[in-house]
């Protein structure tokens, strides 16, 4: 199972103990995936359908816990792909629709039907447990999770833009910063931000993934701070190699074309310790000296034998320059 349906199970387990968040998570679910049908013999009723089982499941037990009234399931295999089920969630009797319609704020007292989705939405939606669980509905019917192995992004899927909007607007609430973006026919709403992530999934109330997300975060950036510690300490340690080879270098041309013994003796002192101990550190060359000095004190040394060594190679490329004009 991917780490997307995981927390989907998860959801779907959990039952709100208020009426009102259960309403609330209801009408996520009916706006995303349901609508009022109008059978053969001229009767309406209501129908939620899809093709996750989690969605079915969860409106299942949300309109039985809530209203109490007979609630019919039909499954069928897709016209197309034979092997996908389509899963139909049905309410019917006039009664039991009203009362479903009026706790969703989709129906007036004069019996009139509104099509203002969003407006319900804000008059159902005022507590803030009422907008985890409309947010805990959304995920479930349109969200989306990536493994957190491979990539940190959560998103909903929606066909309306203004319902992506209310999203958004749900999602900041809780201090979440989420964007839009257009995909074909659908407006999805995202958030790519790790910790961002593991608060959403705290507002839901996914506390089992939500752990197991922190753990996985956790490891991914102890990972990533040992590579580049161990990048940095390996490109150190090339840039100590390729300056102790150069220092080699001067100091053999030096002893080549004018010998040691013609040097200040603490630069031939530290000539002859680089020779002999060609990897040690410029702070271990200062230790070996008598008497010690520090880190500074070598590396200006060393500067200076590969100024020496310059110099002399400049005499020598005059000297030869010269004798080619003779």
């Amino acid at each position: 199972m991917s780490f997307s349906g995981s927390v989907k199970q998860e959801l779907v387990r959990q039952l709100p103990s208020a009426r009102h968040c259960q309403i609330a998570e209801l009408a996520a679910l009916f706006d995303l995936n349901g609508r009022i049908r109008r059978s053969r013999d001229g009767n309406e009723y209501l129908e939620i359908r899809t093709e996750n089982l989690t969605v079915a499941r969860k409106s299942y037990m949300l309109l039985n816990s809530v209203f109490h009234n007979p609630v019919e399931v039909r499954v069928r295999c897709h016209n197309i792909h034979r092997n996908i089920r389509e899963y139909y969630i049905e309410v019917i009797g006039r009664h039991a629709i009203i009362s479903i319609l009026k706790a969703l704020k989709m129906m007036d007292e004069q019996g009139g039907i509104t099509g203002d989705c969003l407006g319900h939405q804000h008059r159902l939606i005022q507590n803030t447990c009422c907008k985890r669980a409309f947010l805990r509905g959304a995920f479930l019917a349109a969200g989306s999770l990536s493994d957190p192995e491979k990539a940190y992004h959560l998103e909903f899927a929606v066909l309306s833009e203004g319902f992506a909007s209310f999203i958004r607007e749900m999602l900041a609430f809780f201090e979440l910063e989420a964007k839009i973006v257009r995909r074909k026919r659908y407006f999805v709403v995202y958030i790519k931000e790790g910790s961002q992530i593991v608060d959403f999934l705290n507002v839901v109330e996914a506390h089992v993934a939500l752990m197991e997300f922190e753990n996985i975060r956790i490891v991914k950036e102890v990972r990533n701070s040992v590579n580049r510690q161990v990048n940095c300490e390996t490109a150190n340690i090339g840039k100590t190699v390729a300056a102790a080879a150069k220092q080699i270098e001067d100091i053999k041309y030096i002893e080549c074309n004018m010998g040691l013994r013609g040097l200040a003796k603490g630069l031939r002192e530290t000539a002859e310790l680089r020779l002999e101990y060609p990897d040690a550190s410029l702070q271990e060359l200062g230790q070996m000296l008598n008497p010690p000095i520090g880190k500074s004190g070598v590396n200006h040394r060393l500067r200076k034998l590969g100024n020496i060594a310059n110099e002399l190679k400049e005499k020598r490329g005059v000297s030869d320059s010269k004798r080619r004009k003779m």
